[in-house]
C-alpha cells in the first residue's frame, strides 16, 4: 500500500512581537494585588518568550497600551465582524510568506492535485483556498478542502486527510495550509484563569508538501483518544465580540491521567522510551510537563516542543507543524516518531510516523 510522506515544512509569523506588551495590557485589566501579582508569576512561570501578531503595539502618551489597528482599548474591544475584516487583510499575507518559503518548483506547482487549509480563528468566502490557488497559479481544478473550528489538533486531521488521498490516489500531491490568527480573539474580562489562557496564544503559519515520494517524515497510522467527561474544558464558540475560548487549568492533568490509562495503546504497543521523535503540540508548559510525567520519558524528549512554546507561543493548529519542521531537521534516517496534539473534546489526535 502507498505510504504518504510529509516532503516538507515551512513557517512563518508575523512580525511584531507583543508578548510583552501583552503581558503589560492583561495586567493592567486585573485588580491591583493578588490576582494582577498572581497573573505576573505565571507570565514568568509560562516559559513564552516571543509570541507574533499581526498587531503592531505601542505605548499611547497617556502610557496605556496600544495597537496600530485600534482593536484593543479598555473597554472598547472590538465586535466579531471588526475581527473578522482583520482576518481577511492580513491571513492571506501570512498564507503568501509560508508558501513562498516552501520553495515549490515550477514542476511542483504544476503537480499539485489538492489543497487543504485548517483555521479556527476566521473565515470568509472565497476563503484561504482560493488564496492558495491563485498565490501560487494552480491549477483552477485542483481540489480544494476546508479544516475549520476543530482548534489545536486540526493540522493531524489534515494530515489524515492528505494520507487518504495519497493511498487512494499515489500520483496525489497535497499543499496543506495550517494558519491561525489567535491574537484576533482576546476579550475584556478580569477571569484570571481566561487572561492566562491569551498569555498562551500567538499567531502562526505552516504549509507543506505531502505526498508519495519517499522524503522527509513517512506517516504510519492516525489514532484518535477522547475523554468525553472532559468534553466541557475547551470550547471554542462564535461570540458578539470575537470567538468565546473556554480553557480550563484541569487540561493537562486530565490529559496526563489519560494518558497514563492509555499507556501503550497511543504508541500501538511499543514502549514509549523506544520513541526516538516526539512532535507533542506545545499547548503550555504545563502540558508538556504532564505528558513528559506520564509517559516517563527522557528530560530532552519534547525538547522540539519547548522551543517552539518558547520562541512562538500556542499558534493553535499550526504550532505542531512547527514541531514538525524542527523534529524533520533533527531527524536521522530510520527514526521512529510520535505526533501528538490536543483540543476540544477533550481530545488527544496522535500519528505515528518514521523518518524517511
Amino acid at each position: 500500500m502507498t505510504t504518504a510522506y510529509i516532503n516538507r515544512i515551512s513557517t512563518a509569523v508575523p512580525p511584531h512581537d507583543v508578548h510583552g506588551a501583552f503581558i503589560d495590557f492583561a495586567a493592567s485589566m486585573l485588580a491591583e494585588g493578588t490576582v494582577r501579582n498572581l497573573f505576573r508569576r505565571m507570565a514568568r512561570l509560562s516559559a513564552i518568550e516571543h509570541r507574533y501578531s499581526f498587531l503592531q503595539p505601542f505605548t499611547s502618551p497617556d502610557g496605556s497600551w496600544k495597537d496600530v489597528e485600534d482593536l484593543y482599548g479598555r473597554s472598547d474591544f472590538p465586535p466579531t465582524a471588526r475581527r473578522m475584516q482583520l482576518f481577511e487583510r492580513f491571513a492571506p499575507q501570512l498564507a503568501q510568506c509560508a508558501l513562498d518559503k516552501l520553495a515549490l518548483t515550477e514542476e511542483e506547482r504544476r503537480g499539485i492535485t489538492h489543497v487543504i487549509v485548517t483555521s479556527c480563528t476566521g473565515l470568509y468566502a472565497p476563503g484561504l483556498d482560493f488564496e492558495v490557488v491563485n498565490h501560487l497559479k494552480l491549477d483552477p481544478s485542483v481540489e480544494r478542502t476546508m479544516i475549520g473550528f476543530m482548534g489545536c489538533y486540526a493540522a493531524i486531521n489534515a494530515l489524515k486527510s492528505a494520507h487518504h488521498i495519497i493511498r487512494s490516489e499515489p500520483e496525489a500531491k497535497v499543499l496543506m495550509l495550517n494558519l491561525e490568527l489567535c491574537t484576533l480573539h482576546f476579550q475584556e474580562t478580569q477571569d484570571i484563569e481566561q487572561v492566562l489562557s491569551f498569555l498562551l496564544f500567538a499567531d502562526g503559519c505552516a504549509a507543506s508538501l505531502v505526498s508519495a515520494r519517499p522524503e522527509g517524515l513517512a506517516i504510519e497510522s492516525f489514532l484518535a483518544v477522547t475523554i468525553p467527561e472532559a468534553s466541557r474544558l475547551i470550547t471554542w464558540r462564535i461570540g458578539d465580540l470575537g470567538f468565546d475560548m473556554h480553557l480550563s487549568g484541569q487540561v493537562p492533568g486530565e490529559i496526563g491521567r489519560a494518558l497514563n490509562e492509555m499507556g501503550r495503546r497511543l504508541t500501538r504497543g511499543r514502549d514509549p522510551l523506544s520513541i526516538d521523535l516526539w512532535a507533542v503540540h506545545p499547548g503550555g508548559r504545563s502540558i508538556l510537563d504532564s505528558v513528559e510525567k506520564s509517559l516517563g520519558l527522557d528530560a530532552n524528549a519534547l525538547s522540539c516542543s519547548r522551543d517552539v512554546l518558547a520562541r512562538y507561543g500556542n499558534m493553535s493548529s499550526a504550532t505542531v507543524m512547527f514541531v514538525l519542521q524542527q523534529t524533520m531537521q533533527r531527524s536521522q534516517p530510520g527514526q521512529q516518531g510520535c505526533a501528538m496534539s490536543f483540543g476540544p473534546g477533550l481530545t488527544a489526535e496522535t500519528m505515528l510516523f518514521h523518518a524517511a
